[in-house]
């Protein structure tokens, strides 16, 4: 029951003790009276009615103090230090209750700290076995973290929804500097952990590489990889290899994933490289037909005429001269300009042509419902391809094929000739003009709604094969034929398939690899979301008189822990002149924030930033106020939940004289660096709130819906900016 009604309770009863006996009373002998000895009452009484009225009066009030006075002294001091124990058992070890009050709660709090200082001794004493324990774990963490930060490729580690688990730094400087838009005010594309990586890669690459891995999986491939190229949004290629983290555990002969590692190359570069080399040995080859023309020419005519005169034979052997050290000086200049670059080709892999033929297969009867068969296929051919690229090529050519000439089936076949493999795609009853066929082969692909800047011939050449189109008379039937590179496999002995799985890496265990959902459900755990600490500075304290924004500091806390490296902190340009008083306050002046981007360039990559999260923040209030009052200028809305750590302060300690940031800092035992800095204030605001959660899940407040429920009941929920 609620202090405050147990108050008014106590209350009612001391008025009733007060006035009852007496009312009581009064009345028994009124009603045994009578007539007479009623009258006699009345004027007896009734001349002394307000001096007992004000006696009683006045011992209410007496009484009524008398019982605030207890009721303050023992029932709210001992919920006070309810609510400290609560803080020592579970956010702050060294807070201690505040010896205060009568002599007995006194004499408790005293108690309640002796017990305090055993339990910390004990505690002390099993966290020195337990840093035992872990002392060569961390060894192995701190040989992990030195590995990775030394890994020229930029490594990412995710587990099978996508979710990031682990980056390095390699891997944050790379999708930093392909950052564009909105990511790139805030310096970085948004990597990050618990953070989804089809918002910087293909998700249909990756789900292509994942089925390809998985197939060697099944089929007991030591070398179950897959590589890919893909876009990013800037334009730029990078090369992928993905590669599987196996289920720990996991004793059945069918090895399932329970995530992957990519290693991610900006390739843009080197075949921009192989680009101009190309042309400046297209430029050699045209400039030395030239040269080579004048000397065949100039030697014919020596040769056929021996007899010539000495200065016309000097003229031509002047001319063989003048060609000569004009071709060396073109094939210097032609060494010295592509001497360094790297030759970087489209990067190809081994596959089973069957495979290829299989995830074809399945695309073409998932998204075009076009059924398919296999004839006179050759199972153990092996091809050297780029599975995705190849694979949407066939698919583009059935999508032709249905679209313009409605076909009832497709058929495949592949078989070696020579080093090359012909796969062939067949169809029935329809046939088409070489033009057509020119077409379908320049133009860009196409599969359905999806699309491609590349073309068939782009492919080809990139795996250095060729296609054309064939018509057997006698079957009438019509078929493509690919041709592609054969590729002999590295066999793999058993006893190294053996000793490859056996072996666990350490560093892929982490707790992330089971989660399997992110998205914001008001009933799912507190424990179990993601969340966005932020803070802003602003001019003044009236959104609505047209203060502004000029910092917005946040920190994400994933998997119930504060990422301190993934951080926004943004200064913003708000283009006015910033008041005397608040400069006091943040230390933020106007030249420090001329010339910075405005709130039109921030805002957008502020909510980039906290996609996705629950938004926290300490008077969550006026902040959400200045970032609803910017909606219709920047078109940017925060629609996720709020947290206010304020009003979790008011749930969690309604007892407490004070709900400032500084002051739950100090009851949690927390640290405020850099204070009114956004930043500073973002971070301890996190730390506040990591430490509110274990005191939230003792008062039964577990899930998103009970902490915003809970809030709403307080007082300080009112407050209106």
């Amino acid at each position: 029951m609620n202090a405050r009604i147990r108050f008014a309770i106590s209350v009612v009863i001391l008025g009733l003790l007060m006035t009852g006996p007496f009312v009581i009373t009064a009345l028994l002998i009124w009603a045994g009276a009578k007539a007479p000895e009623r009258a006699l009452l009345v004027q007896l009484i009734v001349p002394h009615l307000t001096l007992g009225a004000t006696m009683t009066t006045f011992g209410f009030i007496v009484g009524l103090l008398v019982i605030r006075y207890l009721f303050r002294q023992y029932v709210q001091g001992l919920l006070k230090m309810g609510e400290s124990l609560r803080l020592m058992l579970t956010a702050n070890r060294n807070f201690r209750v505040v010896p205060e009050g009568p002599p007995e709660v006194r004499q408790l709090a005293a108690a309640t700290n002796d017990l305090a200082q055993q339990r910390d001794g004990l505690m002390d004493d099993v966290d020195k076995q337990i840093a035992t324990a872990k002392a060569s774990l961390e060894e192995e963490k701190n040989r992990l973290a030195a590995l990775m930060s030394e890994l020229a490729q930029a490594v990412v580690v995710c587990n099978l929804d996508g979710r990031i688990l682990l980056y390095n730094s390699r891997a944050r400087l790379q999708f930093r500097a392909l950052a564009q838009g909105s990511t790139a005010v805030a310096g970085g594309a948004l990597i990050g952990l618990g953070r989804s990586i089809f918002s910087i890669l293909e998700r249909s690459q990756i789900d292509h590489a994942l089925e390809v891995v998985r197939q060697r999986l099944h089929k007991g491939s030591g070398a179950a990889i897959a590589n890919f190229v893909t876009s990013a949004r800037g334009g730029q290629l990078l090369r992928v290899q993905l590669v599987p983290v196996l289920a720990i555990g996991d004793e059945s002969s069918t090895r399932e994933m329970s995530g992957y590692v990519l290693t991610v190359e900006n390739i843009t570069r080197s075949l921009e490289q192989e680009s101009r080399r190309d042309q400046v040995l297209q430029s050699l080859t045209d400039g030395s037909r030239g040269s080579l023309a004048n000397i065949r020419v100039a030697v014919g005519n020596l040769l056929d005429y021996p007899d010539m005169e000495a200065t016309v034979r000097e003229r031509f052997v002047g001319i063989i001269a003048d060609e000569v050290e004009r071709m060396s000086q073109r094939l210097d200049q032609t060494m010295s300009e592509f001497a360094d670059s790297l030759k970087t080709r489209w990067p190809l892999e081994d596959v089973l042509g069957i495979d290829i033929i299989a995830a074809a297969q399945r695309r073409i009867e998932e998204k075009l419902a076009l059924p398919s068969k296999t004839e006179e296929i050759d199972e153990a051919l092996w091809l050297r391809a780029e599975s995705f690229s190849l694979v949407f090529s066939i698919c583009g050519l059935a999508f032709r094929l249905l679209e313009h000439y409605q076909i009832k089936e497709l058929r495949f076949r592949l078989q070696p000739f020579g080093n090359l493999a012909y796969l062939d795609i067949i169809w029935a009853g329809h046939s088409m003009s070489s033009e057509t066929f020119y077409t379908w082969e320049t133009e860009p692909m196409q599969v359905g709604a999806e699309t491609s800047p590349l073309s068939l011939r782009d492919v080809i050449d990139r795996h250095g094969g060729e296609v054309w189109y064939e018509r057997d008379k006698a079957a009438h039937r019509d078929f493509f034929r690919l041709v592609l590179p054969i590729a002999i496999p590295e066999t793999v002995t058993a006893a190294e398939t053996a000793e490859e799985s056996d072996v666990r890496p350490e560093y892929y265990d982490f707790d992330l690899f089971d989660f399997s959902d992110q998205s914001i459900d008001l009933d799912r755990p507190l424990v179990d979301l993601s969340y966005t600490v932020f803070d802003t500075e602003t001019t003044g304290l009236e959104p609505a008189e047209g203060d502004e924004i000029i910092q917005i500091g946040a920190v994400r806390i994933v998997n119930n822990r504060m990422l301190r490296q993934e951080n926004f902190d943004e200064l913003v340009d708000p283009e006015r002149l910033l008041r005397p008083e608040g400069v006091r306050i943040h230390g933020i002046t106007d030249d420090m924030v001329r010339g910075q981007p405005n709130i039109d360039a921030v805002l957008p990559a502020f909510h980039d930033f906290c996609a996705d999260t629950v938004l926290v923040a300490h008077n969550a209030a006026f902040d959400m106020r200045f970032l609803q009052l910017k909606e219709e200028r920047t078109g940017v809305v925060f629609s996720q939940p709020v947290l206010d750590t304020l009003l979790l302060s008011a749930v969690l300690h309604a007892n407490q004289d004070s709900h400032q940031l500084e002051r739950i800092a100090e009851r949690l035992g927390i640290t405020i660096e850099g204070r009114h800095s956004a930043l500073g204030d973002a971070l301890a605001t996190a730390e506040v709130f990591l430490k509110m959660l274990p005191l939230l899940a003792q008062m039964g407040i577990v899930t998103l819906r009970q902490a915003i429920e809970a809030s709403q009941k307080t007082y300080f929920a009112r407050v209106k900016y």
